[in-house]
C-alpha cells in the first residue's frame, strides 16, 4: 500500500508520530506502525495471561476465608464492597451481577470473568486489603523480602499492578507503545519495563511464565525488529 493511502486510512495525525521517528521515511513509518501493533498483541496476550493468573490465585484465597460466593456477597448487605469509600469496586461488581442475574445466567465463574483488572488492583489497595483479611500477599509466596529502602507490602504490589494495568489500557486504546515517553523518537525500554514487572509477579507467585507462555511470548523478537529501525 502507498504511504499516502495507508495515511488516509489512519489519520495523518495518528502517522506523523511514526514519521517523524523515522525521519521521514515512509515506507519505515508504515513498518513501525505495523510493528508496534505486533508488540501490542504480544503485551496483551502476556498481560491476559497474567491477569487471568492472577484473578484466579486471589479468588482461591478468597474462598478460603470468605466462602465460595465472596465476590456476590460483597456488594449484598453489610458486604466488605458496601463500604462508600469503596463505590468503584462496588459499581463494576453490582453492575456485572445484575447484569448476568438479569439473563439468568449468573455463576460465581462467570462474574469473576466479568471483572476489570482495575477490581484485582485495587484489592491491594489500603482499606480492601485490610477488609479482605491482610492475605493476598499469601499468593505470592516467592515474594521478595523487604529492606529499609524497598518495603514490598501490599502498597508495592499495588503499585505495581497499577503500572502494568496503564500498558493494559493503552493497548485497549490503541495508543503506541514503541516510542519514548510519548515522543517520536523509537524506543522499547518501557514496554520491556513493563513485561519485567510481569515477569517478575509470575515468579513471586510461583508460577512458571517461560513454560505458561511457551509459544505466545514474542516480545524481545518484535523489539529487536523496532529497535532496527532507528
Amino acid at each position: 500500500m502507498k504511504y499516502k493511502d495507508f495515511e488516509k486510512i489512519m489519520s495523518q495525525k495518528r502517522m506523523n508520530r511514526y514519521l517523524t521517528a523515522c525521519k521521514g521515511d515512509t515506507r519505515k513509518a508504515m513498518t513501525l506502525y505495523r510493528y508496534n501493533l505486533q508488540l501490542s498483541q504480544e503485551a496483551f496476550t502476556i498481560i491476559s495471561c497474567f491477569e487471568v493468573a492472577l484473578r484466579n490465585a486471589i479468588d482461591a484465597n478468597l474462598t478460603a476465608f470468605l466462602g465460595a460466593e465472596w465476590l456476590k456477597d460483597s456488594i449484598m448487605g453489610n458486604g466488605i464492597f458496601t463500604n462508600p469509600t469503596m463505590f468503584k469496586s462496588f459499581d463494576i461488581i453490582n453492575h456485572a451481577y445484575n447484569k448476568l442475574r438479569s439473563s439468568g445466567s449468573y455463576s460465581h465463574s462467570k462474574l469473576l470473568a466479568e471483572m476489570e483488572f482495575g477490581v484485582w488492583k485495587y484489592m491491594f489497595s489500603p482499606i480492601q486489603y485490610r477488609l479482605t483479611g491482610r492475605r493476598l500477599l499469601r499468593i505470592f509466596p516467592n515474594k521478595a523480602r523487604s529492606t529499609p529502602e524497598i518495603q514490598y507490602n501490599h502498597s508495592y504490589v499495588f503499585n505495581e499492578l497499577d503500572k502494568i494495568n496503564t500498558l493494559r489500557n493503552r493497548i485497549a486504546h490503541h495508543e503506541p507503545v514503541c516510542f519514548y515517553l510519548q515522543q517520536p523518537v523509537i524506543d522499547t525500554a518501557y514496554i520491556l519495563n513493563e513485561y519485567q514487572k510481569i515477569q517478575t509477579l509470575f515468579m513471586w507467585m510461583d508460577i512458571d511464565s517461560r513454560a505458561l507462555l511457551y509459544g505466545l511470548d514474542h516480545i524481545q523478537q518484535v523489539c529487536s525488529r523496532i529497535n532496527e529501525l532507528k
